[in-house]
């Protein structure tokens, strides 16, 4: 590794980082590259994707816009990101993770490592002979509306990391591209469908 690199970090965690993001599958971005044409040159690719980290100059592409309806109408707008910018968003998970998990709540199952909705359905399950009452409540446009700068701000409280910091800032900001190419800039909220979709987002056993 070059001494000369502002931000130093192991190759192999870049190729860990893209273990688990072909582990989820996911299709192609706005450059069309799929995760078997991003393998055909894994070498080369990922070392761009070190590279453009470690030195500071890695931005990310647009994230691609894709409809899927909703179970009660309407339609929610996933991001999906190229399969580069998923890499590189998994070696961010994949550092700051550990030191942020220490924080939740031990009912706190979105978006968690080890945990799921169907862990939370089943501690509900158990729950329900004990208790007389329910509390269900949703956040309408959660995803959409999340404050950039109160997000950030949470963030710094936790994470140690500046390149990290640097990064997610990047991607916070990175367009959404429409169907028709045009590209929307965000000044608020984060796409569903990327790696680094916010993990304080909670799934609470009732």
């Amino acid at each position: 590794m070059s001494a000369t690199k502002p931000f130093v970090f192991d190759k192999w965690l870049v190729y860990d980082a893209f273990k688990a993001v072909k582990a989820n599958a996911g299709s192609a971005g706005v450059d069309r590259q799929s995760l078997e044409d991003f393998e055909a040159d894994l070498k080369g690719n990922l070392y761009k994707v070190w590279n453009r980290m470690s030195s500071g100059s890695y931005f990310p592409d647009p994230v691609k816009a894709v409809a899927i309806p909703k179970k009660n109408g309407g339609e929610r707008i996933l991001g999906v990101p190229t399969v580069a910018d998923r890499v590189a968003q998994m070696v961010v998970k994949q550092v700051i993770e550990p030191g942020i998990e220490s924080i939740f709540l031990p009912d706190s199952y979105g978006y968690r490592p080890g945990k799921s909705a169907l862990d939370a359905v089943g501690v509900t399950r158990e729950r329900c002979w004990k208790y007389d009452w329910v509390l269900e409540f949703d956040i309408k446009g959660l995803f959409d509306n999340i404050d950039h700068d109160l997000l950030q701000r949470a963030l710094q409280k936790h994470v140690r990391s500046d390149w990290a910091m640097l990064y997610i800032d990047r991607w916070l900001k990175a367009p959404m591209q429409l169907k028709d190419g045009t590209r929307v800039e965000r000044t608020r909220g984060t796409p569903q469908g990327g790696v680094r979709s916010p993990p304080t987002i909670e799934q609470t056993a009732g």
